[in-house]
């Protein structure tokens, strides 16, 4: 039986959950906003599947040599509404003109993120484009096993701990599976979220969010909510998620990094992709594509993308998150404590604004007020 006694031994992935035959396990929201399992121990029988399929009592491990390209999304607008190179939309769409299902996270219309389906090439849109939000993943690895079963080809995406909640779930492997791991640098808490935009629009109609928005460029892009739009590190919510505070505890020790999940690709921003020949840099963005198994090698080539092979370690030295974990912050407890006591959005209050966002936004601020 599940028992969760220390909170970063969790990642909420819910495989626990949807295999349960009793169905006597639910996810209940914690103080933090985080989903952790609840057992009803009277109905419980003790049949140990939960602990079974849990990634963080199960952990992969890391796959030997593998290979990485960068790529790039031929179509423009694609690319531009994509939150780096645009991969993820052409490995969509290959699925989906196969007859098959495409498995990722969306907005809903209160604009939490949850992990939805799609059959159409409409259907995908929603997928794309970065969500700083610990999706819901509902009962997401279930329908993804009926569609399996059905002989149907399947697209998984998620963050690697959902990606090693499917497979320990599935406790199989399926020929018509393709799991696609999104590069993660930890989920930030869906309680804040909600705060966080309660906080700012007050109960406001929001007619389009986009973290990733590319107005101002790739590398300088904006926090795009409505139509009001600010600099990334200028955004409280995403300075509260780069410096790591509104992270799930599990997300400082994760278990499932750079193809322990078991997924067959990983997709991220390739970060420092001006610097290798054979790429233009036109600040629109560019993929990184890491192929950790063969049958991910064999989706690559029939998509027929043009791929540029490069050096691993290249990558990950502009982009660690793909391997390494993020730095637990020193005063991560003392952040939560004064959070929920005074739910609100100035970082100053907490303490929380490095040194060097305090320089960025004191020059912006300068450089405003010389009309620069």
């Amino acid at each position: 039986m599940i028992d969760i006694q220390d909170k970063s031994q969790c990642c909420g992935c819910g495989a626990c959950a949807q295999r349960c035959p009793q169905s006597c396990i639910v996810m209940q929201e914690d103080e933090k906003g985080f989903l952790y399992p609840k057992v009803d121990i009277d109905a419980c029988i003790n049949c140990g599947l939960c602990e079974q399929v849990c990634p963080v009592l199960n952990p992969g491990e890391k796959p030997g040599q593998c290979d990485c390209f960068a790529a790039i999304n031929p179509d423009e607008k694609v690319r531009l509404a994509s939150s780096s190179g645009g991969v993820f939309s052409i490995l969509a769409s290959r699925v989906i003109e196969d007859g098959g299902a495409v498995f990722g996270a969306r907005f809903d219309e209160q604009w939490s993120v949850v992990h939805d389906c799609a059959e159409t090439l409409e259907g995908i849109e929603a997928f794309r484009g970065s969500k700083y939000v610990q999706s819901v993943i509902g009962d997401s690895y279930q329908r993804a096993e009926q569609i399996l079963n059905q002989g149907k080809t399947v697209l998984f995406s998620g963050t690697p701990c959902q990606i090693a909640g499917l497979k320990r779930f599935l406790r199989k492997d399926f020929p018509n599976l393709l799991t696609v791991e999104i590069a993660c640098h930890g989920v930030p808490s869906p309680k804040v979220w909600r705060e966080y935009l309660n906080s700012r629009f007050k109960g406001r109609p929001i007619t389009q969010i986009n973290f990733r928005d590319k107005s101002t460029g790739w590398r300088n892009y904006s926090v795009l909510i409505g139509q009001h739009a600010k600099p990334h590190d200028d955004d409280d919510f995403m300075a509260c998620y780069l410096d790591n505070y509104n992270f799930r505890p599990s997300c400082f020790a994760c278990p499932s990094k750079m193809g322990k999940s078991g997924a067959d690709l990983l997709i991220a921003d390739f970060w420092g992709a001006e610097a290798v020949n054979g790429i233009e840099h036109d600040d629109k963005g560019t993929s990184a594509v890491i192929v950790y198994s063969s049958r991910g090698r064999l989706f690559l080539e029939q998509c027929g993308m043009d791929l540029t092979a490069v050096n691993v370690e290249s990558l990950m030295k502009h982009n660690p998150c793909i391997g390494a974990c993020p730095r637990r912050p020193a005063d991560y407890d003392t952040f939560w404590e004064r959070y929920n006591k005074r739910p609100g959005w100035s970082l100053k209050r907490y303490g929380t604004l490095s040194n060097k966002k305090l320089i960025v936004r004191a020059k912006r601020m300068v450089s405003k007020l010389l009309g620069r």
